[in-house]
């Protein structure tokens, strides 16, 4: 199996699971609120869906993309606060439009990203990603809003394999959490070892390094989607610049996000 269709097997699996959790819901319970504040969990389905018409906007017409996020980005309106409005226009739809709208994007998402010729750089909000990384932001956002449902309906969900695509965005993205404050990108490398859910061992960074790292997979990847707060997390930290990445961790795009709360004891 290659690279990109191993990738979106992963994808097609982690929208699966979400899809198990939302479509056997009545229209009250679509009006949950979920841990992001004034999100229900028609609002979460909703952003995947607005997410989803923006990558196919991107593969099948990337000219037209970049005219139109052009547009987007030079209005009045702050990129989280278009976020939202999207969100909420999607929420707005009654449950069974927005669920088909969703899983008829995944589908299609899908059959675009399988299409797109190697090497290809694809438009985005912030740098041009290619297809396997564009299929590895869409595994992590699935993920990332799937637990903010799942917790919002008191689900539990065993943590997968599928893990390891969130937690290596989430090393990828080290410098861009400095930068997303203003802050220089140390040099220092950071060391980071994580024990996936099967019990295999995930490592990134030189093994030699003082800063550090380690932990559960499943802890790594609620810091880096901003998830849960640092407190809240079973990870072990070495190091000054390992110690200063972790409050500023964020795998998304767009400007720094506020984070969750601590929770109570």
């Amino acid at each position: 199996m290659t690279e990109i269709a191993a990738l979106l097997a992963d994808l097609r699996a982690e929208s699966e699971e979400l899809a198990a959790l939302v479509v056997p819901l009545d229209e009250d319970r679509w009006t949950t609120p979920t841990p992001a504040p004034g999100w229900t969990i028609a609002h979460q389905i909703a952003h995947l869906a607005w997410t989803d018409d923006w990558t196919l906007r991107s593969v099948r017409d990337p000219a037209g993309f970049h005219s139109a996020a052009v547009e987007l980005l030079a209005g009045p309106v702050e990129f989280d606060g278009i976020v939202d409005r999207g969100a909420a226009d999607g929420a707005a739809l009654p449950p069974t439009e927005l669920l088909e709208r969703w899983r008829t994007g995944c589908a299609e998402v899908l059959a675009a990203l399988a299409e797109v010729p190697p090497g290809s750089r694809l438009p985005w909000f912030g740098p041009p990603m290619k297809a396997a990384s564009m299929a590895t932001a869409r595994i992590m956002e699935t993920w990332a809003h799937g637990e903010d449902v799942a917790e919002a309906l008191h689900v539990e969900r065993k943590p997968t394999a599928r893990l390891r695509h969130v937690a290596h965005l989430g090393v990828r993205t080290f410098g861009f959490a400095f930068s997303a404050h203003g802050l220089p990108v140390p040099t220092e490398p950071v060391r980071v070892e994580l024990a996936g859910p099967d019990g295999e061992v995930w490592t990134w960074g030189p093994e030699q390094a003082l800063d550090r790292i380690t932990g559960p997979a499943l802890d790594f990847c609620l810091l880096v989607t901003q998830r849960r707060h640092p407190d809240d997390l079973a990870l072990t930290v070495t190091g000054p610049v390992a110690t200063a990445w972790v409050p500023l961790a964020q795998v998304f795009a767009g400007p720094p996000g506020v984070g969750r709360e601590p929770r109570e004891m």
